[in-house]
């Protein structure tokens, strides 16, 4: 199994103390740490002890607790046996699989998008496009990431399977830090940007047209895009590390 590794982060010189917000208080600590892993501030193979976050995040184990179930939950860490939870090394294997039900789950949204959404719905979501095609232009990848995840939120809600986008959301939070990757990384393709944005226009375009089929297959082959470009990160930083 090839894996990217990084040199191990400890929690507290990376998570920020939570502040009380109007935002439910489980709901903030799961987007901090959530966040922490993603962009790399706790590296794979980083130990979350209970106590440690308890202190760094001002908040109760229970809370601490919770997160750190639903963490496991969407794949982003592992309970190892005499070490507890450690944040999982992003396999080139699971990455492959993940991504290839990404394409599959996101075609079905999209033809699903086609059968039930109305004009109102198709209207929000070529605005949401724009919102994108800006972020791209401006070259900001976490703004780009953003966008494209408001982007097919509107897609999946419009879609009309609450079982459809909820598998989706859990997707979408296991494969984020491959997706942040292919829109950071250094060495990422001079094209792939231009190609999202033909990518994503086309499938509106198809959208719009009301052909589902077109529409199915256009959101596949953007998901394999993306893939395509992930893996190649993926192998180059492998490379690079031995």
């Amino acid at each position: 199994m090839t894996c990217m590794t990084w040199p191990a982060a400890m929690p507290d010189k990376n998570i920020k103390q939570i502040q009380r917000l109007a935002a439910p208080l489980r709901a903030q600590v799961l987007d901090g740490l959530r966040g922490a892993i993603i962009d790399g501030r706790l590296a794979p193979g980083a130990r979350l002890t209970e106590r440690e976050l308890t202190e760094m995040m001002g908040v109760s184990r229970t809370v601490i607790r919770e997160a750190l179930r639903q963490l496991e939950t969407e794949g982003l860490i592992a309970n190892v046996p005499n070490k507890g939870p450690v944040v999982r090394a992003l396999s080139l294997a699971e990455a492959k699989d993940l991504y290839t039900i990404r394409a599959v789950l996101e075609g079905l949204a999209a033809r699903l998008f086609v059968q039930h959404a109305g004009d109102a719905d198709i209207k929000r979501l070529a605005q949401a496009l724009d919102v994108v095609v800006g972020a791209y232009e401006r070259g900001d990848a976490q703004e780009v990431l953003e966008t494209k995840n408001r982007f097919y939120e509107v897609l999946f809600e419009a879609a009309g399977s609450e079982t459809l986008s909820s598998m989706l959301g859990t997707l979408h939070a296991r494969i984020w830090r491959w997706r942040a990757l292919g829109l950071s990384h250094p060495q990422r393709s001079a094209t792939r940007s231009k190609e999202s944005i033909k990518g994503l226009r086309a499938m509106l375009a198809a959208i719009r047209k009301r052909d589902a089929d077109a529409a199915e297959a256009l959101t596949r082959e953007e998901a394999q895009g993306a893939a395509a470009e992930v893996m190649r990160l993926i192998e180059l930083l492998d490379m690079n590390a031995k």
